[in-house]
């Protein structure tokens, strides 16, 4: 676990440093569990929304898109179930006066026996060498089986108690797992309690008359009450989804791990409305469409999972995580629900508007089910940064950190380095930039040996360096170098294009799907 720890650590501080995120209101002494997004946060975080919604919208004609208000009228979270069943459960230790989210203390006490997994795996895998099969010695291993079982046994006792709304139980297994207080190290604890995670505001100019809001605590809904509106004037036929991309707020009382879970967060989710009877098999077909555009990225098959959900929410009737491995374990990144026609018929009883589909080839109307794909922005944004960032051993003896983002998303596709500031080869590398900053986001870098330049770069992500010197003078040709590999090559500035093209271009790495 300290392994994991120190990796995290370098992570925020590698994202503060190189200008990818900062506190926010740090001058004042932050907000806690708020961030804002640096000057390369935003670029990535703006490639990733333009990679989801080129995928999602671009290439599916029946897909179209969508940007709701963040203030919706009450009633909308009376339909939607927030308001009364938006809750997590939450329980204090009397000694520290912290509080934690009593599923999340269970959940981090069977993260600790999932890394007592992988160490008898690693411990395994260097006893059998090139022999190992992990799956086998996953499947078989009794130490191995008794540690599963009993993470499956506490999830499925929690999940439980926790749908009868038995928040005795959920103690009594805190309890008995013997869970202290991460600041106090007791286990004097308090009962656990609910607690509604929306933020409350008013609209209206005097007190008297200002109608209580709320700041949505999640996208969809502004999907579901436009559902009517969009499928008329785009004059859709199911199947067909609508995709939005938008800030969501919860009170989140004991966010942390960084931007995983956050006060303010964005949210890419697609709502797709299907016939009733045919979800099943739309629910299947996005759960492989979505894995698919997951490892388009090559962040590597073994950082992702399903975990399949028994306890599904009262609407749904078939919901699956994809998780990935963060540097604190396997976590939710994104979610597929099968959310059958809850939303819809829960909308037009509380409005009172009809919101159903004619459906010509069956010749009757119906409300639509639906099936939702559902992303957190600043957990993906999490996921290629901490996975990217690795510190590789040279041959030399020296080590490198290196920001491998897929370069697809990276910030700044390349940087023009001109070797020295004199002889006229800073005004080439500009004439370079003005040519390629049409297309891409370049960078122009001329301070400190070019080595130097070249370890910056790294670190900040670059795909390509382009090194300018006297020969370019000559024919016209400069060194272009891999980050990934550090491999140099002399090419023609005419290929340069060309050459970044073929690497960064979304159609290129969507095409992997």
């Amino acid at each position: 676990m300290a392994n994991q720890e120190d990796k995290f650590k370098k992570v925020i501080s590698h994202a503060k440093e190189y200008g990818y995120i900062f506190q926010s209101s740090e001058i004042y002494d932050g907000l806690s569990a708020v961030y804002d997004y640096a000057q390369n946060g935003v670029e990535l975080k703006n490639n990733i929304k333009q990679y989801w919604w080129k995928a999602m919208v671009q290439l599916h004609e029946n897909i179209v898109g969508l940007d709701s208000a963040i203030f919706m009228h009450p009633t909308t979270w009376k339909a939607s179930g927030h308001v009364d069943a938006f809750n997590d459960p939450l329980i204090d230790n009397k000694d520290s006066k912290k509080r934690y989210r009593a599923d999340v203390l269970i959940e981090d006490y069977c993260t600790k026996i999932e890394s007592k997994i992988e160490k008898e795996v690693n411990k395994a895998a260097k006893r059998f060498g090139d022999a190992f099969n992990k799956q086998e010695f996953i499947s078989t291993n009794p130490r191995v089986l008794g540690y599963q079982e009993k993470i499956n046994t506490i999830l499925s006792r929690m999940g439980q108690s926790l749908e009868k709304e038995d928040l005795v139980d959920v103690k009594n297994l805190i309890e008995e797992l013997d869970i202290v207080c991460p600041v106090s190290g007791t286990k004097n604890w308090t009962e656990v309690k609910q607690f509604n995670l929306m933020f409350g505001t008013k609209l209206g100019a005097s007190a008297d008359s200002a109608m209580d809001l709320y700041l949505r605590p999640e996208t969809a809904q502004g999907i579901f009450v436009n559902f009517l509106n969009v499928q008329k004037t785009g004059r859709m036929k199911i199947p067909f989804g609508i995709a939005q991309i938008g800030k969501a707020f919860r009170n989140e009382i004991v966010a942390r791990q960084f931007i995983f879970r956050q006060r303010e967060f964005e949210q890419m989710e697609m709502q797709f409305f299907v016939r009733p009877g045919t979800q099943k098999e739309w629910y299947n077909s996005w759960k492989e469409n979505r894995i698919k555009w997951h490892l388009s990225l090559g962040l590597g098959e073994e950082n992702y999972r399903f975990h399949n959900h028994d306890k599904l929410a009262h609407y749904a009737d078939a919901a699956a995580d994809i998780e990935f491995k963060f540097p604190f374990g396997f976590k939710e990144l994104e979610g597929i629900h099968s959310r059958t026609d809850f939303d819809l018929s829960s909308h037009e009883k509380h409005s009172g508007k009809k919101l159903q589909y004619f459906d010509h080839e069956l010749n009757e109307s119906y409300v639509p089910y639906v099936v939702e794909t559902s992303i957190g922005l600043d957990r993906m944004f999490l996921a290629v940064f901490s996975n990217s960032l690795v510190e590789e051993e040279l041959e030399n003896g020296s080590t490198r950190t290196v920001l491998k983002i897929p370069a697809v998303l990276a910030p700044t596709k390349a940087a023009v380095l001109p070797l020295v500031k004199k002889d006229g080869l800073p005004d080439i590398a500009k004439e370079i930039i003005n040519d390629l900053k049409w297309d891409h986001k370049i960078t122009y870098d001329e301070k400190d040996a070019v080595g130097r330049r070249y370890r910056r770069q790294d670190a900040n992500g670059t795909p390509f360096c382009i090194t300018i010197d006297h020969q370019t003078i000559e024919d016209k040709t400069v060194t272009i170098r891999h980050r990934d590999t550090m491999e140099q090559k002399r090419v023609a500035i005419s290929d340069l294009k060309s050459i970044i093209d073929a690497e960064v271009s979304m159609k290129t790495w969507l095409q992997k799907i």
